[in-house]
């Protein structure tokens, strides 16, 4: 056996010791769940395969454990169960031991049942274990078209007057491109205002932005600590939108008023 070998276990070991002291300090009289519980351990730990070029793979992802309880010793199934659900849970344990041996383990579910006498095909008197690759069976996702959205400056003077958006992010601001101080761009804006006509000073050149958001699939306007504020005006009413804050959901027909200038929302 190999240093690494011998170190695992050693390590199993250990964790076998720790596990019986566990119970004399709980003053439970039957050790016999841990002993099952690393019964079934060290099974599930000989199904391990070598994959080659040192990769060592555990090709089951559930594996069953049935236990000799009869209905009416409800101590003992109490017991095991105690020991089953831990801390750590039979899961945890199993996934602790794979890790020990170098083996890759994905997601693994473990069930237990149990039944008033053993098997006729049984290795163990007590408890017998079974593995299963179960496969796949999870819906696959809906894929909904992401609806378009078309804006429109209705007030104001933009690089380009109407646009339609699937999805993503959408900056408005003053200006196509904004610079820092050492004239590096910080942000395009997908709907810039031009800085000359009257009106489109009141738009800061971070203004505002909408963002897509795939559930429940919809557009939502955020503002960016713009200085003369963002809002929507929907069936005459204003709806303010604050700042450092997850926006307001946009519905066709509205129209986004950023400082003086407005735009209008249309979802095709």
């Amino acid at each position: 056996m190999d240093i690494v070998g011998k170190a695992r276990k050693l390590e199993r070991k250990i964790a076998r010791s720790l596990d019986a002291a566990v119970v004399e300090l709980a003053g439970a009289s039957d050790p016999a769940p841990l002993e099952i519980v690393h019964g079934v351990l060290d099974r599930a730990e000989e199904q391990i395969q070598e994959a080659g070029r040192g990769v060592r793979l555990f090709p089951f992802n559930r594996m069953k454990v049935v236990v000799v309880a009869p209905p009416n010793d409800k101590s003992r199934r109490a017991r095991f169960a105690a020991v089953v659900d831990g801390p750590p849970s039979l899961a945890e344990r199993l996934q602790a031991r794979l890790r020990s041996s170098g083996c890759r383990a994905g997601d693994l579910t473990v069930d237990v049942g149990y039944v008033a006498k053993r098997g006729s095909k049984w290795d163990n008197p007590s408890f017998d274990v079974t593995f299963e690759r179960a496969p796949d069976v999870s819906a696959p996702v809906a894929v909904t078209a992401v609806a378009r959205l078309k804006l429109t400056v209705v007030t104001g003077s933009a690089e380009r007057r109407s646009q339609v958006f699937t999805g993503g992010r959408i900056d408005i601001g003053r200006r196509a491109q904004v610079l820092d101080s050492k004239q590096r761009v910080v942000r395009t804006n997908h709907v810039a205002f031009e800085e000359g006509p009257e009106g489109n000073s009141s738009v800061s050149r971070q203004h505002a932005h909408i963002t897509y958001v795939p559930r429940p699939g919809e557009y939502r306007l955020q503002d960016d600590r713009s200085v003369h504020g963002t809002s929507i005006v929907r069936s005459g009413r204003t709806i303010p939108v604050p700042s450092a804050s997850r926006g307001v959901r946009l519905e066709s027909g509205d129209e986004i008023v950023v400082g003086q200038a407005r735009i209008k929302v249309t979802l095709l």
